[in-house]
Parts: structure tokens; C-alpha cells; sequence
């Protein structure tokens, strides 16, 4: 079985002279929680700066359904989407931010973040 981050397809940044941010939300996100077995439910987004290529939407759609099935808590699983972001990607910088619904009285963001250098460029 391949890994999920096999899913993710780029194309050729349009301007890779130039920093500029991508931001995607993805509202639908849906993962497992590995303690109860209920269904997490978060908004995952995205905020990067491409440098040689740009995510392909609909893979990354299908790459974040691939979630709707595992168990992983939810610092686990906002580090894996980043590390397979950058390992595809290979963005100047990336923040990835999971917010998570609430559940029991408590709701929960992780932010995770990553850049390839010092640029001084705040996401």
C-alpha cells in the first residue's frame, strides 16, 4: 500500500520569482479519534509560500480523505499532513493549522509550521 502523501500532485509555480502566500482551507477534515473510535471533525488550513511548484487541489482534497478512517490524535496527525506537505511540496514556508470542533466542553488548534530558510517572510 502506497503512502498517502503518494496522493499529493503539484504543478509549476507560475511566478517563482516572487514570494507570495497560497492559503487553502479545507472545512471537512475527518479523522478518527485512536482513544474512543468517535470521528474528530476540524477545518484544516493551509498558508505557504511555493518555491518551485504549487499543490494540485483535488489531490490534496483526496489526500486529506484519505484521514476519514485512522486513528490519530490530533498533534499527530496536523505533523504528519505537514511533513508530507514539505516532502511533495517543498514550499519556501508552510504553516498548517487544524481546528478542531468541540468535543466534551473543549475545542482544540494545533498549528505546525516550517521554512526552508531564513527569507524573514511572516506567514
Amino acid at each position: 500500500m502506497s503512502s498517502f502523501r503518494d496522493t499529493l500532485e503539484v504543478f509549476d509555480n507560475p511566478a517563482p520569482q516572487r514570494d507570495f502566500k497560497i492559503e487553502h482551507h479545507c472545512p471537512e477534515f475527518t479523522s478518527v479519534c485512536p482513544k474512543t473510535g468517535q470521528p474528530d471533525y476540524g477545518t484544516i488550513v493551509f498558508t505557504y509560500i511555493p518555491d518551485e511548484v504549487c499543490v494540485e487541489l483535488k489531490s490534496l482534497k483526496m489526500y486529506l480523505q484519505r484521514f476519514r478512517n485512522e486513528g490519530i490524535f490530533y498533534e499527530q496527525v496536523t505533523n504528519r499532513i505537514l511533513d508530507d506537505f514539505v516532502a511533495v511540496v517543498k514550499p519556501r514556508q508552510l504553516r498548517v493549522e487544524s481546528r478542531w470542533t468541540p468535543r466534551g466542553g473543549l475545542n482544540s488548534n494545533v498549528i505546525v509550521e516550517y521554512s526552508a530558510s531564513d527569507r524573514g517572510v511572516e506567514l
